[in-house]
């Protein structure tokens, strides 16, 4: 296992536009607190895009975590999307079909692949618009999802699910057009092997960095300085020190830098028992589930 230099956290956003409030980015480096990249920036998807390549230009030495899907799920059927001729066999061919279905969808947005005729079958759009393919309840899930919820260690929602304060479904698909974009350029892990120097992409999943910290469950957001400060001060980091009211994506983001940093080095959480090939190459695993 290598060690790292910096630990990145990026919270996603799916929603329409161009600029979106619901993307942070964050950095831990050393043992000073975490910081916001550009602090008060309100991010394009592009612009992550384009800050992520910089990285990969440079050889930045950083684990950096991205909070959405990489994939849809594929182990409880064997496919992405049952009856869909085109339906991907792993990851990689998954992103290169979203980014298709997508290409006239600008600012990285994904509303071509939710009103494609065959990919919106899949998908809970909206109360009374349900497609004939979705799996009905909480809709299917990943191996790692489903092994969340078993174990109680998080409890992520399905990726085809398009609506609710939990939905994922918008900003996994956004995020699948940045992998098809940076894959190339940056590893992913399970995906590919860790990379001796440079940057390296995991998924994360901001509720297990609060669980991490004490936070208990159904009370995940923070959004008060102080409180920041005390969930840093849980897993061994140092306080911001920033004052009032902030947004829970800021804090989501500085928390889940300081949390990669505190526990990369964790041999178990890079061969989590349920992990095989076949996961790595079709869903993925969420970092920090074992």
């Amino acid at each position: 296992m290598r060690s790292f230099a910096n630990f990145v956290a990026i919270d996603w956003s799916g929603a329409k536009g161009q600029r979106h409030k619901g993307i942070a980015i964050a950095i831990a480096s050393g043992d000073a607190p975490p910081e916001i990249v550009r602090p008060g920036h309100r991010w394009s998807r592009g612009e992550a895009l384009a800050w992520l390549a910089k990285l990969a230009d440079d050889n930045f030495d950083a684990l950096i975590g991205f909070d959405f899907s990489p994939a849809f799920p594929f182990n409880d059927l064997g496919s992405y999307f049952p009856q869909w001729e085109d339906s991907p066999a792993d990851m990689i061919a998954l992103w290169k079909l979203v980014e298709a279905c997508c290409a006239n969808d600008a600012h990285l947005a994904a509303s071509g692949f939710v009103t494609h005729p065959e990919g919106r079958r899949h998908f809970r759009h909206a109360k009374g618009d349900v497609g004939d393919q979705f799996a009905g309840g909480l809709g299917r899930l990943r191996k790692v999802e489903s092994w969340q919820r078993e174990t109680r260690q998080a409890a992520s929602a399905s990726v085809f699910n398009l609506i609710g304060a939990n939905q994922v479904g918008k900003a996994s698909l956004t995020g699948m057009r940045v992998l098809h974009r940076v894959h190339p350029h940056i590893p992913l892990w399970p995906l590919d092997n860790i990379p001796l120097s440079g940057p390296l992409l995991v998924e994360i999943y901001t509720t297990v960095s609060a669980r991490a910290a004490s936070l208990r469950a159904g009370i995940s957001k923070i959004r008060d300085g102080a409180e920041l400060d005390k969930a840093l001060k849980a897993i061994g980091a140092k306080p911001v020190g920033l004052v009032g009211h902030l947004s829970d994506h800021v804090t989501d983001a500085l928390l889940t830098a300081a949390w990669l940093r505190a526990v990369a080095g964790d041999a178990a959480l890079w061969s989590p028992p349920l992990l095989d090939d076949a996961l790595s190459r079709t869903e993925g695993w969420t970092f920090g589930i074992i």
